[in-house]
């Protein structure tokens, strides 16, 4: 069994054949996904999409390029959804994504209110006890920095879609978070995300796809879905030496430690 750990199945990519989709995706052993929102939108739907199918659950935050969507309203359905006396209903298991994205913005007090708000939602994670989902992208050194508090605060959680050296990735592992690996690591160019999953330990390893985006070779260019894991597990086990199965195995373990109200 496959746990996906940050799908987009609210996009509207899916639109067309949501439904048929997933359905597909449980019968090809695909065990739990965590639908991740990324706006105010995304994460009321995945909240919706959660409570529709058993084996899918919701993350609820607002990406650092959609600095629009945080206001009262969002703010106060985010900490709705995750308080423990809501989540069983709401089948919330994470706060995100959150994070820095200096990719586009290149303001810097664009990027500062990009960081308040950041720290806003890992207070909101602190408060709910639950991980953090974390997209940091052109911003290694200010993520890191502000991970660090996070860990002081004891915040779990994952940096997602990881990007950086495999010095900064063995620094998140040191803290005790996760790396989130995706189809990226089977592109040709990927030779330092590929030193990164030699560096650290299978135990900090999760799969993701971030579907619709970043599908994997050989479907490089076409439309993400969570059966394209395999191919992900696939490489991981060439690079680390084992079999795809037990790189499916413990990466499911690791998640449900990581996600243990998705289990």
């Amino acid at each position: 069994m496959i746990f996906e750990t940050h799908a987009h199945y609210d996009d509207e990519k899916f639109d067309a054949d949501r439904i048929e989709l997933l359905l597909q995706l449980k019968a090809q052993s695909i065990g739990r996904i965590i639908n991740v929102g990324a706006s105010f939108r995304g994460a009321k739907e995945s909240v919706e999409l959660a409570k529709e199918y058993d084996f899918i659950y919701a993350a609820v935050g607002i990406h650092p390029e959609d600095q629009a969507d945080w206001h009262d309203e969002s703010r106060r359905f985010i900490k709705t959804v995750s308080d423990k006396g809501q989540r069983k209903s709401s089948k919330v298991v994470a706060i995100g994504e959150i994070g820095l994205d200096y990719y586009w913005e290149k303001d810097p007090d664009m990027q500062k209110r990009q960081r308040e708000i950041f720290r806003e939602q890992l207070k909101i994670a602190k408060n709910a006890a639950l991980p953090v989902i974390i997209h940091s992208r052109d911003a290694a050194e200010d993520t890191l920095s502000i991970m660090r508090e996070a860990h002081e605060m004891g915040i779990e959680g994952v940096i997602h879609c990881y990007s950086y050296s495999p010095e900064i990735a063995r620094e998140y592992v040191k803290m005790g978070y996760y790396i989130g690996i995706g189809g990226v690591l089977t592109f040709k160019n990927s030779k330092k995300l590929r030193a990164t999953v030699e560096e650290i330990g299978m135990g900090s390893i999760l799969l993701e796809t971030d579907s619709p985006y970043m599908a994997p070779e050989p479907n490089r260019g076409k439309r993400n879905d969570s059966g394209n894991l395999i191919y992900v597990a696939e490489k991981i086990a060439e690079i680390k030496g084992i079999t795809r199965e037990e790189v499916e195995e413990i990466t499911w373990e690791n998640a449900c430690r990581l996600f243990p109200e998705a289990v």
